[in-house]
């Protein structure tokens, strides 16, 4: 039996980047986004039910957020949700970094 030889290819770290998508920094910012607002449903121990109340949704939209099925998430969207959960947004440019090919968006959490 013939030993099959595997090519490995290393990513980049952009998994959307990485399947082709031409959308794909946009894919990961509202990813960013969701993972930030499920941490703050998970913190403050929502049902699902008292989050749709809250964003005004209904219930099945919550799960496919708290699933990360984002299709009918818009990033302003969920920067939105970030704020009726009691959280100020801040949106900082500044110049790029030199080490990127094209600018960069990402979420960071303060403390």
């Amino acid at each position: 039996m013939a030993k099959k030889i595997e090519k490995v290819q290393a990513g980049s770290g952009d998994v959307f980047k990485d399947l082709g998508f031409a959308d794909a920094g946009e894919r990961k910012l509202r990813v960013q986004l969701a993972m930030r607002i499920n941490d703050l449903i998970k913190e403050r121990k929502l049902t699902q039910a008292a989050v749709a109340g809250i964003f005004g949704i209904p219930q099945p939209h919550v799960s496919e957020l708290r699933h990360y099925k984002l299709t009918r998430f818009s990033s302003e969207r969920l920067l939105h949700f970030i704020t009726q959960l009691d959280k100020d947004v801040e949106i900082v440019i500044r110049p790029k970094a030199a080490n990127h090919a094209s600018g960069l968006v990402s979420v960071l959490v303060a403390a």
